[in-house]
C-alpha cells in the first residue's frame, strides 16, 4: 500500500471556490501539495501553499495569456478541471445561441485550453494527471438542459481522446460523472419544502445525495500511485442512478 503523499506536487485546480472543487482544495493542500486554484468567486482561504486566481474561465485570451506565463515558471503534476455551469434544465429551442455558447465557453473549452498548457511538461516529465469534471449527464438525457448535456458528452469524448493520444508518454487522463453532490450549483433543488432534492434522492437507488467531500477523495484516489493503471475511464459517482437511466 502506497500512501498518498502529495508533498512536492503542483496541482492546478479550476472552479475551486466552492462545492466539489472547494473539497478537493482543502484535500490536496492538507495533503502537501502547492495549489494554483481558479474561479470566478473569491476562493474564501488562505494557505501558505496556495495561490488563487479570479477569473472568468470564459475569457479564453485572458486564461491562455495567464497560463503562458504561469506554466513558464510552473510544471504541472496534476490538473483538475472542476469548474463547471447549470443551463437550467433548458430544451434546445429555449436556449439561445449566447446562452449555448456560454455553457461551452465555461464548462468545455477551458479544459482544452489548460490541458493544452501543462501537457508539453507532463510529456517531457514522463508523467502526469488530468481528471475532467464530467456528469451523469454526459452518459444520458435528462440530467441537464441541452447545453449541459451537449457539453458533458464533449468532455467525456475529450478525456477518452486524451487518454488514447498521450497514454504512452505516461499521462493518466480520466473523468469524473458526478450524480446528486450536495453543492451550491445544485442549491436551487433544495429550495422552499426541497421538493426536487427528495425527488432526485427517491431516483437515486442510494436514497441520498452525496457530499462535495465524497468527490474529492475519489479524485485523490485518481491520481495516486495506485491509479496509475487506469486510463481514459469516466467513472459515476452517482449512488447506482445509472443503473436504472
Amino acid at each position: 500500500m502506497i500512501a498518498q503523499d502529495y508533498t512536492n506536487k503542483k496541482i492546478l485546480l479550476t472552479g475551486a471556490a466552492s462545492g466539489i472543487g472547494f473539497s478537493q482544495l482543502e484535500n490536496y493542500l492538507e495533503l502537501g501539495a502547492t495549489v494554483y486554484a481558479l474561479d470566478n468567486q473569491k476562493i474564501p482561504l488562505q494557505h501558505a501553499k496556495l495561490q488563487t486566481f479570479q477569473i472568468d474561465l470564459s475569457q479564453h485570451q485572458l486564461l491562455t495569456n495567464l497560463f503562458e506565463d504561469i506554466t513558464k515558471q510552473v510544471s504541472f503534476d496534476i490538473l483538475l478541471n472542476t469548474a463547471g455551469i447549470l443551463d437550467g434544465y433548458q430544451a434546445s429551442l429555449d436556449t439561445s445561441l449566447v446562452d449555448w455558447q456560454k455553457i461551452l465557453n465555461t464548462n468545455l473549452t477551458p479544459m482544452f485550453i489548460l490541458s493544452n498548457a501543462v501537457l508539453p511538461a507532463m510529456i517531457k516529465r514522463g508523467y502526469g494527471h488530468i481528471i475532467n469534471m464530467a456528469s451523469i449527464a454526459g452518459f444520458s438525457a435528462g440530467g441537464g438542459g441541452a447545453a449541459y448535456t451537449s457539453s458533458k458528452h464533449a468532455i467525456i469524448g475529450y478525456t477518452k481522446q486524451l487518454a488514447y493520444d498521450y497514454a504512452a508518454n505516461g499521462l493518466h487522463v480520466n473523468a469524473i460523472a458526478p450524480g446528486a453532490i450536495n453543492t451550491p450549483m445544485n442549491a436551487a433543488d433544495f429550495y422552499g419544502d426541497a421538493t426536487m432534492a427528495k425527488k432526485v434522492a427517491e431516483q437515486t437507488p442510494a436514497k441520498r445525495w452525496a457530499s462535495p467531500q465524497e468527490v474529492a477523495d475519489l479524485t485523490l484516489y485518481l491520481t495516486s500511485p495506485q491509479a496509475d493503471y487506469i486510463n481514459g475511464v469516466v467513472l459515476p459517482i452517482d449512488g447506482g442512478w445509472t443503473l436504472g437511466h
